[in-house]
């Protein structure tokens, strides 16, 4: 059995870096990118002087969180879940730009379990066989889809749904209960936001179905047939279910929902917090940090973009600390 002890007495020296609830609501109240970037600064953000642009800035961090967990796991496959949704990203990206002709680099994402730039190379030669087993019979299924149908969206469907599998595969093999909780509600989020996407947009029964993914916490047929109907349909069936809490965010708006997925998911492992000899506080760690980037994402894109400040509190999601 792996000793997590080290591994979690660094992630304690850690977690007193993390963002608090209010230092977001100080960031949100500087008066511009400029200042957000310098109390950023001061909170340890950044390393050198190039990272003054906040999607550089934010970048590095997320390649500094990767790194102090490379640290502490040297064999990164235990979180695989965390790292695949990146390959399927950047799978769609390839499939999308070399079918429009257009440069993928700027939308291409670093860490993922495969290199991005090899998922490129690998569709532009249609040399699916070369992949791994998670991407490759989706690639060829994805691009083929595209060309003859033109239908983005539908290309969208097809990768998202293996993404998920890939996840829940994650959680089958895995005998961690954290991991296993965290790949639950994963794919469970991600069933339901399919649904209301589908139901918005009056989606067949049978297509709901071919692309929803079963899980432990739903029932992917009940779901699917209330996603046929209507959002409203929805929330009813969500109403049995372990995600009833959720209903008031649905109906409000999906950015609201979105922010309930994510404050559900870092509540549910705050407890992990206390588990010194287990896995559990690095998973947590890392979901805390992503949540944190998300955060300063959102306040950075509304600082350029003049976003009113009450509108970016709604949408904050709960922080770790």
């Amino acid at each position: 059995m792996t000793d997590y002890t080290y591994a979690v007495a660094r992630i304690r020296s850690r977690e007193g870096t993390l963002l608090s609830n209010a230092d977001l609501e100080t960031l949100i109240n500087q008066k511009d990118v400029v200042s957000c970037i310098r109390f950023l600064s001061e909170k340890g953000f950044g390393d050198n002087a190039e990272n003054t642009k906040p999607e550089k800035l934010l970048k590095a961090e997320d390649e500094k969180t990767w790194q102090f967990v490379r640290e502490l796991l040297p064999d990164l496959t235990t979180l695989d879940f965390f790292l695949m949704p990146n390959d399927f990203h950047n799978l769609k990206v390839a499939i999308k730009c070399i079918t429009r002709n257009r440069k993928a680099d700027d939308f291409l994402l670093d860490g993922g379990t495969v290199d991005a730039q090899f998922i490129y190379s690998c569709v532009e030669k249609r040399d699916y066989d070369s992949l791994p087993q998670h991407l490759s019979d989706v690639a060829q299924t994805a691009m083929k889809t595209l060309l003859q149908t033109s239908d983005g969206q539908l290309c969208d469907f097809i990768i998202d749904k293996a993404c998920l599998e890939s996840v829940y595969k994650c959680k089958e093999k895995n005998e961690n209960e954290i991991i296993k909780l965290y790949c639950e509600l994963f794919v469970a989020s991600a069933d339901i936001k399919i649904a209301v996407r589908c139901a918005k947009t009056g989606k067949s029964l049978d297509f709901i179905l071919k692309y929803l993914v079963p899980c432990d916490s739903l029932n992917v047929e009940k779901l699917a047939k209330a996603a046929a109907k209507s959002v409203e349909d929805i929330s009813e069936y969500l109403l049995e279910t372990d995600y009833k809490t959720a209903v008031d965010a649905l109906q409000s708006s999906m950015s609201a929902f979105e922010k309930w997925c994510d404050d559900y998911l870092t509540n549910a492992m705050k407890p992990q917090k206390w588990e010194p000899f287990s896995i559990g506080p690095i998973v947590a760690f890392v979901i805390a940090r992503n949540n944190e980037i998300k955060a300063v994402r959102m306040i950075l894109t509304a600082k350029t973009a003049n976003i009113d400040t009450d509108v970016v509190r709604e949408r904050l999601r709960e922080m770790y600390v």
